[in-house]
């Protein structure tokens, strides 16, 4: 991939680019060869049906005029816009650019929209109903990706209807895990506690949700979990919102509950990245985004 993204390529691509004009003009203009009349005909030396002959006659002027016209035309357009590679055109003009350009325009038509909600309480604005169709439409373009369209999750990505917050369901907690986002590391432990340890304390973190496990094996996961876990997840397993360490004892798995995967989670570790969406969306739109995804995580 370094090799695709180096100088070479813009210069060859440039350079193609320009030498396929010249062939195409050298090309038509070889091939209209100017000069002959109706009254000195050329034929290719091809007769069918006695007298059907096929004559070597130029293009009609019209239509080479057109021919002219395209060629001339790219040559301008690359001359203005980047095209060839290694110049990026008199225009100045980037795909960023054009980007930012258009984000200003929308802004500027609909930032009074959303900043009549910004200084509403964060629950109040929760439950007005019009307010809720506008942050649906915020979450499906910017959160549906990852959270899923009716905002249930998947794998690695939290369920944002459940009552079930790794750093906490407030209004408040949820506009600033949507504003700064939110890095969450879960260190692997497979080196430290070998094959044995790491099947013991998955056996002990089934138990502390009701799981069926091997007693034996859960008692002496207990005791790793002591040393090596607590500090996070709590002596009771019930997590840390300020860490955002998961609640171990309920049946709610963001990488899943079974016993291969939970010992996959506590020998090669996880982490997880909620990315940053203050300079991005605006605290406008982060407001009325969160409340909307505090409305779902309340519904009746």
């Amino acid at each position: 991939m370094a090799d695709f993204t180096s100088n070479f390529w813009p210069w060859f691509i440039g350079i193609t680019t320009i030498i396929s004009f010249i062939a195409v003009l050298a090309l038509i203009r070889w091939m209209t060869e100017p000069g002959k009349t109706d009254d000195d005909p050329q034929t290719m030396g091809h007769t069918w049906d006695g007298d059907l002959a096929e004559y070597n006659n130029p293009l009609p002027s019209w239509w080479l005029k057109l021919f002219y016209i395209t060629i001339f035309f790219g040559i301008g357009y690359l001359a203005l816009y980047p095209g060839l590679g290694f110049y990026q055109g008199l225009l100045g003009w980037t795909e960023i650019k054009e980007y930012e350009s258009e984000v200003a325009t929308a802004d500027k038509q609909f930032a009074p929209l959303y900043d009549r909600y910004q200084n509403q309480e964060l629950a109040t604005l929760a439950t007005d109903t019009e307010a809720m169709k506008t942050g649906s439409r915020l979450f499906a373009n910017y959160c549906s990706s990852c959270h899923g369209s009716d905002a249930r999750g998947a794998k690695g990505f939290p369920n944002l209807r459940d009552d079930d917050w790794l750093y906490g369901g407030d209004p408040n907690t949820i506009k600033a895990t949507i504003l700064n986002g939110r890095s969450a590391a879960m260190p692997p432990w497979g080196a430290v506690l070998g094959e044995e340890g790491v099947h013991n304390v998955t056996q002990y973190v089934i138990s502390l949700s009701g799981g069926k496990a091997d007693a034996t094996a859960a008692s002496a996961g207990g005791e790793k979990y002591k040393q090596l876990c607590f500090a996070c997840h709590g002596v009771d397993g019930k997590g840390n919102q300020a860490l955002g360490a998961p609640n171990l004892t309920d049946k709610v798995w963001l990488y899943g509950g079974l016993p291969t995967q939970i010992s996959k989670s506590i020998a090669t570790g996880r982490n997880g990245h909620m990315p940053a969406h203050k300079d991005f969306l605006g605290e406008a739109k982060v407001h009325l985004l969160a409340a909307y995804i505090f409305s779902l995580s309340n519904e009746k």
